[in-house]
């Protein structure tokens, strides 16, 4: 039955594997470029999550958290990629810390979800992968973080925290609704195959067997 290459978490990337990762860390860049502003606890609110799901989405696990890495290596070099035209090492100390780093593992639990089959995802599988990733996930390592450099309660922190969850919400619609444009406009965008509905009722036959 066919599998996504990118849910094999080892072996060579192509150049068309880099390609796609530094695509999709220009995309975050690019999504940082209206800025942000700020709320409780100085947390930035910007539209990069955004891109978090849409990388692990599209790319799927492995490749969607290079992206990641990718943009996140670039920033610590001192490129102001982040919403703001933030950059350097001291946004990996502050508030949204926690929120930055979790963007790496979002995209991964993200592409897990989503290519967790080998059937084309379905709306119901992606809207899970990119809630599930781009942000529970991202919460869980955020929150704490935030807390800690903000000396406040993790209570309180979760709290003041649900005021993002309206603006994610609609994040995680439009990525949603994105990747299953995607899925039936243009497919190789995925670089992946599906099984067809044959090939999954053969499938089934020898598991039967």
């Amino acid at each position: 039955m066919p599998r996504s290459r990118d849910l094999r978490l080892t072996g060579a990337l192509d150049a068309t594997d880099l390609a796609r990762v530094a695509v999709f860390a220009a995309l975050m860049a690019a999504l940082g470029l209206p800025g942000s502003f700020s709320a409780f606890g100085g947390v930035p609110i910007t539209a990069q999550s955004l891109g978090v799901m849409l990388a692990g989405a599209i790319l799927g696990p492995r490749l969607g958290a290079l992206s990641m890495i990718v943009l996140l290596t670039l920033v610590a070099a001192g490129l102001p990629l982040l919403a703001g035209g933030r950059g350097g090492i001291g946004v990996f100390t502050g508030p949204s810390a926690g929120y930055i780093f979790g963007w790496v593992l979002g995209a991964f639990v993200t592409g897990l979800i989503v290519h967790s089959s080998a059937r084309k995802p379905t709306v119901l599988r992606t809207a899970l992968g990119v809630l599930i990733g781009g942000i529970g996930v991202v919460y869980a390592l955020g929150i704490p973080v935030q807390a800690l450099v903000t000396r406040l309660p993790l209570g309180h922190t979760f709290v003041l925290s649900m005021a993002f969850i309206p603006g994610d919400l609609l994040k995680a619609a439009v990525a949603t609704t994105t990747v299953g444009t995607l899925l039936r406009a243009y497919p190789r965008a995925f670089r992946r195959t599906w099984a067809s509905p044959r090939e999954r009722d053969a499938a089934r036959v020898d598991a039967m067997r």
